[in-house]
């Protein structure tokens, strides 16, 4: 849809993450995930995943480890059936990025948004100019990689200091320079307000806020309590010529129709499209979807 006359269309998108040289999704079912990364092979919980395995259950216990949830959510910790390494590399399309095992059934990586890590390499390399990116909520640094190499100035922001040492970690494992990151340990909203207060201007934006979270100071993040104002706040950093816009969204009791028609109304009269849907990894057993995230993306038309 067009978000200068356009209502918001029903049609919803399914971003299918395939299978590459370092990663795949082998099985899913029984509330789990098997998957390899590298020559590591886990099996992690999953929600989503409410049917029956394809493989036998001799290629679920092969797995190097198993990520048992604790009390707590997010809690947990890992099995190993075999030595686990406590870090290894992979990469994809040329960038490489360290996984690590720790007390969360993350590891540094989610491999359904790798459809959008080329979406926004595709938009920086658009533009054909140099642009500005911010991204929040930046986690290991991914998309940040991805749009630094496309020739972006990326300003890449997380509240832990852990995650951003990684995600550095990952810029200098992939070669690419210095300069083209600048490094932000701060609360997302506070960032984003003073930013617009000192007239900072972006041309991408890149939005992945948790369900809940803690900013560095122990300012506390609720997804449907505060993203109205964070998207309030960032309308406010937007050009005059912006390229781009993603917004995602993890375990949350939400629609991608919701997202959509928030970024459709924080984008008002700008000329671009708005397309929404789900972030989705294909399995190789089976060939089915495992639907992980909802997205919604902004996009000029010219």
């Amino acid at each position: 849809m067009t978000t200068k006359s356009s209502p918001p269309s029903p049609e919803l998108q399914i971003l299918a993450a395939e299978a590459w040289n370092d990663y795949e999704l082998l099985d899913s079912g029984n509330g789990a995930r098997l998957e390899r990364f590298g020559a590591i092979t886990l099996v992690r919980p999953e929600a989503e995943a409410i049917w029956q395995p394809a493989l036998p259950e001799k290629a679920w216990r092969a797995a190097q480890a198993v990520f048992r949830p604790g009390k707590e959510e997010n809690g947990g910790h890992w099995e190993a059936g075999k030595p686990l390494p406590e870090r290894w590399q992979i990469q994809r399309a040329g960038l490489k990025f360290w996984l690590q095992p720790g007390g969360s059934k993350q590891i540094g990586i989610f491999p359904e948004q790798a459809p959008q890590w080329d979406w926004i390499e595709a938009q920086v390399r658009a533009a054909r100019r140099p642009i500005r990116v911010l991204n929040l909520f930046g986690y290991t640094g991914i998309a940040s990689l991805a749009a630094a190499r496309a020739g972006a100035q990326v300003t890449h922001l997380d509240a832990s200091r852990k995650v951003m040492t990684w995600a550095h970690e990952n810029q200098q494992l992939s070669g690419l320079p210095e300069t083209a990151i600048r490094w932000m340990l701060e609360d997302a909203l506070k960032f984003v307000q003073r930013e617009a207060r000192r007239g900072a201007r972006y041309d991408g934006l890149i939005l992945d806020p948790p369900k809940f979270g803690r900013g560095p100071q122990g300012e506390v993040w609720e997804f449907y309590k505060l993203l109205p104002s964070l998207l309030a706040a960032c309308r406010q950093l937007i050009s005059a010529e912006p390229r781009f816009v993603v917004l995602t969204a993890y375990a949350v009791k939400a629609s991608a129709l919701t997202l959509q028609a928030a970024l459709a109304d924080m984008m008002d009269g700008r000329d671009g499209t708005v397309e929404a849907g789900e972030t989705a990894l294909r399995e190789q057993a089976r060939g089915r979807l495992l639907s992980l995230a909802l997205f919604a993306r902004w996009a000029a038309t010219h």
